[in-house]
């Protein structure tokens, strides 16, 4: 009977001992997947937070770069405008110092009557060359649509050519992108520009509408008015004075 009973005694303790170290190595192996599965975690958590700072480093330098453009561009637009006034302030001292002209030697004048009735100069025409840089000037603006290369180059061509017939042009478009652009004293100081020193040239009638349209735009109703009535008073029989009647007519209040 003792034989009997002591192989059974073994087998209870080794199945006792069997269940206590099973849940020990069960519990072991639970807590080594569980610190592999946050070592996991953390590795792609600070993945995570380097591409993020990577990003804002980036996006860090960008911003750097479009303040600096806005500074360089503020500074453009600053520079132009300085520029404007000059030439303005250039024009009008010429204008006041130059003699009145005399009804005297007529058949010497350069001058011919244009169909507005008034009196015209021959202006100087252009080069074959200065015909090719205008012509990309109107490319940038017409079919590209790059405003800000084509106000660089109208100021280019301006200052490299001679005054003739297609520096007026110049002036006047000079005025047309900046009213694009919503810069509305720049556009008002270059339709002024062909105004009042050129308003014998072709494209006098349009500068002066175009003049009451930015004035229009600034506020200033009464002398947007003016220059319409100048439009019609002075450029009869043409399409700006049509579009300026159309204006007045629309703004009698």
């Amino acid at each position: 009977m003792a034989t009997v009973m002591l192989p059974l005694a073994f087998g209870q303790a080794g199945g006792a001992l069997a269940q206590s170290v099973s849940p020990a190595f069960q519990d072991n192996a639970s807590e080594a997947e569980r610190k592999a599965g946050n070592s996991q975690a953390n590795a792609e958590l600070f993945y995570m937070i380097q591409q993020l700072q990577g990003e804002i480093r980036r996006l860090q330098g960008r911003v750097e770069e479009q303040r600096n453009l806005i500074d360089r561009l503020t500074k453009q637009s600053r520079d132009r405008y300085i520029d404007l006034d000059q030439r303005i302030l250039k024009l009008s001292e010429k204008i006041s110092e130059a003699p009145a002209p005399s009804s005297e030697g007529a058949g010497d004048s350069a001058e011919t009557a244009g169909e507005s009735g008034v009196k015209t100069r021959i202006y100087r025409q252009p080069s074959d060359k200065e015909r090719t840089d205008y012509q990309k000037i109107q490319t940038l603006i017409h079919q590209e649509k790059n405003y800000d290369q084509a106000i660089n180059g109208l100021y280019d061509f301006i200052d490299e050519y001679e005054e003739g017939d297609l520096t007026v042009n110049a002036y006047y478009w000079l005025g047309e992108v900046y009213l694009v652009e919503e810069q509305l004293e720049q556009a008002r100081q270059a339709f002024t520009i062909v105004a009042t020193r050129y308003g014998d040239h072709r494209k006098a009638p349009d500068a002066v509408y175009k003049l009451g349209v930015t004035l229009d735009r600034l506020g200033d109703k009464e002398q947007a008015r003016g220059r319409m009535q100048t439009v019609v008073r002075d450029y009869p029989n043409t399409s700006a004075a049509e579009l300026a009647q159309k204006y007045l007519d629309s703004n009698n209040g």
